[in-house]
C-alpha cells in the first residue's frame, strides 16, 4: 500500500485536499502530518497552501520541511497546490520579497489590476496545456479549473500550462519528480479529481 502525505504546516486547506485524494484512490493510505519522520516514510507528498507566501515559507522552515521537500524531490513525486506551487519556485514579490525553495524556475509577481481585471483572480478559468505530461492524462486541452490567487509566475522554463487573466501566467509547472498547479484541484470538480488520481499513479518524470 502506497502512502500519500499531505504536509501540515498550518497554512493549507488540508482536509479538503486529503478527502479529494481519498475519493479517487484505491490501495493508498492518505494522511495529514507535520511529523518529519513519518513524512519521510511516505511514497509521495502533497504541498497545499493558502495565504501569504511569507507566512508559508516561515512555517515551512520553522518545521524543517524545507530540507524534507528538497530531499524528497530527488527521489519521490511531489505535488504542489496553489501556494504549495509558489513555495517550490524561486522567489516572490509578496510579503516585501520572499525567497522560496528554488526547486523550479519562476518568479512570482502581483497580477495586474485594471478596470475589467479583478485581483485576486478568483473563479473558473481555462488551463492551456503546454506539454504532454502524465498529470494531464484524461484531461482535455483548455479545461476549466478553479483559481484563487493574487500573485503568479509570468514565465518559467518549467511551464506545463498557462492561463490568462489580463495577462498570461503560469498555471502549472513540472521538473523531474515535481508537478505543481496554481489552481485548486479539490475545487475543480471532475477534472480536478483527475489531477489527484493521476498523481496517485504517477511515479515521477514527465515522459509518457
Amino acid at each position: 500500500m502506497q502512502k500519500i502525505a499531505v504536509l501540515d504546516y498550518g497554512m493549507g486547506n488540508l482536509h479538503s485536499v486529503a478527502k479529494a485524494i481519498e475519493k479517487v484512490t484505491e490501495n493508498h493510505k492518505v494522511f495529514i502530518s507535520r511529523d518529519l519522520k513519518l513524512l519521510e516514510t511516505s511514497n509521495k507528498i502533497v504541498i497545499p497552501g493558502v495565504g501569504a507566501i511569507g507566512d508559508c515559507m516561515k512555517a515551512i522552515k520553522n518545521l524543517g520541511m524545507d530540507d524534507l521537500i528538497r530531499r524528497f524531490s530527488e527521489e519521490k513525486p511531489i505535488l504542489g497546490v496553489c501556494v504549495g506551487m509558489q513555495i517550490l519556485l524561486k522567489e516572490s514579490e509578496e510579503s516585501g520579497g520572499t525567497n522560496c525553495l528554488g526547486l523550479v524556475d519562476g518568479i512570482l509577481k502581483k497580477l495586474n489590476v485594471c478596470e475589467d481585471i479583478k485581483v485576486p483572480h478568483m473563479g473558473w478559468n481555462v488551463v492551456n496545456q503546454r506539454i504532454s505530461h502524465p498529470m494531464f492524462e484524461g484531461i482535455s486541452q483548455n479545461s476549466f479549473f478553479y483559481f484563487v490567487h493574487s500573485y503568479a509566475a509570468l514565465d518559467s522554463k518549467n511551464k506545463a500550462s498557462t492561463t490568462g487573466h489580463g495577462q498570461e501566467f503560469i498555471s502549472s509547472v513540472y521538473k523531474d519528480n515535481i508537478f505543481a498547479v496554481q489552481f485548486h484541484p479539490e475545487k475543480s470538480q471532475d477534472d480536478g479529481l483527475k489531477i489527484y488520481k493521476n498523481f496517485a499513479s504517477w511515479e515521477g518524470g514527465h515522459s509518457k
